[in-house]
């Protein structure tokens, strides 16, 4: 058997209501510290512990702008007394006709002036579809976010989602609703890594299915299995697991791809494989939540970004393959300069099409202080790879 898939979060879901009190966080942290040495007394990498709150602008929809940053500056203390580096606050719920958009601007305000805080904005949903004029008011947060934040690395903890619901585990996507529940979310890319590897290239997409959904079962059923057990210890909800393959470096999903044998990356055939591994994803019969789908972060996959650099691929293939499998468009750089009205418009399609299609997409930019398209970036965050714009 191959090494043990990282962990990469562990997330708590918070049942109480914003504004939430000191002893709420600390025993949240508590529960996540005892899953956290849990899972690695099983032999596991756990590299986050995260809880998700209940949309903050919902339950503080009465309170006055200043008193909602105050509060979210009390919040970051109360996270950093408890250990805590990771917590969302869920979406605006732009896409509800009767959600004040000038109330949006807050989310910059929250977290350019915070580090542990991620937020988000609901664009469109099933139930009210389309909130077009949503669009700018969002661009104009990843614009302040790119500008007021070193390296815009602000834009990590932010996101425009679209018919995403609650109860992922994985950032900035992940808000709760509900009772108090656990979910987990794995760094698997190895996974199907592993399973591809033994078998010749240039195989049908059927058999590509069939070998990736025997390893995510084998090697996430433990997972499972333990994370039930927690949270029938503790009297949560098991939310379930995200097997969508996350990578992140050079555990890249995009060189487990490319055993397929369809040939790099981007060129054609890629579609092919993309839907392949999604089939295998959506029908393990594990307890399953999220997007459960192939994250495709440009920013985050040292393979992928190498390919964007070569110009095996665009921001429009990325969003085909969306169509598909995947999570919409993640950390993809744009230059510095990027009018908000683009930005704006590169919203909208991933919108649109998570509507048409009722799956939940998102999409997370990065616009790049002082680059220009053509340039590269020069990130120094451990989280990002750099590539060209």
């Amino acid at each position: 058997m191959s090494e043990l898939p990282p962990i990469r979060t562990i997330t708590l879901g918070i049942a109480e209501e914003h504004p939430l009190p000191g002893a709420v966080i600390q025993r949240a942290a508590t529960i996540l510290r005892v899953a956290g040495e849990r899972y690695a007394a099983g032999g596991y990498e756990v590299q986050t512990l995260r809880i998700a709150t209940r949309p903050l602008l919902d339950d503080l929809a009465a309170w006055s702008p200043a008193g909602i940053v105050a509060y979210t500056h009390d919040l970051q203390r109360m996270l950093d007394d408890a250990g805590l580096a990771y917590c969302s606050l869920g979406p605006a719920q732009a896409a509800r006709p009767d959600f004040p958009l000038e109330r949006m601007d807050l989310l910059a305000d929250v977290l350019i002036s915070t580090s542990a805080l991620n937020a988000t904005v609901q664009l469109a949903e099933v139930e009210h579809g389309l909130r077009a004029e949503a669009a700018r008011p969002a661009a104009r947060i990843i614009k302040r976010l790119a500008d007021e934040t070193a390296e815009g690395f602000g834009n990590f903890r932010f996101a425009m989602l679209a018919c995403v619901a609650p109860g992922a585990p994985f950032f900035p996507a992940a808000y709760h609703n509900g009772p108090a529940s656990l979910s987990i979310g794995l760094q698997g890319a190895s996974i199907v890594k592993d399973a591809l590897r033994p078998y010749a290239s240039g195989n049908a997409p059927t058999r590509i299915t069939e070998w990736v959904r025997e390893a995510l079962i084998a090697r996430a059923m433990p997972v499972v299995t333990l994370g039930e057990q927690l949270a029938r210890e503790h009297d949560l909800h098991f939310g379930g697991i995200d097997l969508s393959p996350a990578p992140m470096g050079e555990d890249s999903i995009v060189t487990a791809l490319e055993l397929c044998g369809y040939g790099p990356f981007g060129t054609p055939g890629t579609l092919a494989a993309a839907a392949a591994l999604t089939e295998a994803l959506k029908s393990t019969g594990l307890p399953t939540c999220g997007y459960c789908g192939l994250m495709l972060p440009v920013l985050e996959d040292a393979a992928l970004g190498r390919r964007w650099a070569e110009s095996n691929l665009n921001t429009h293939q990325l969003l085909l393959y969306s169509a598909v499998c995947g999570t919409g468009l993640d950390t993809i750089p744009l230059p510095g300069d990027i009018a908000p009205e683009a930005i704006a418009g590169l919203l909208l399609d991933v919108a649109t099409l998570a509507l048409r299609l009722r799956k939940p997409l998102s999409a997370r930019l990065f616009p790049v202080p002082g680059r220009r398209a053509g340039e590269y970036t020069a990130f120094t965050s451990p989280y990002l790879t750099n590539t060209r714009i």
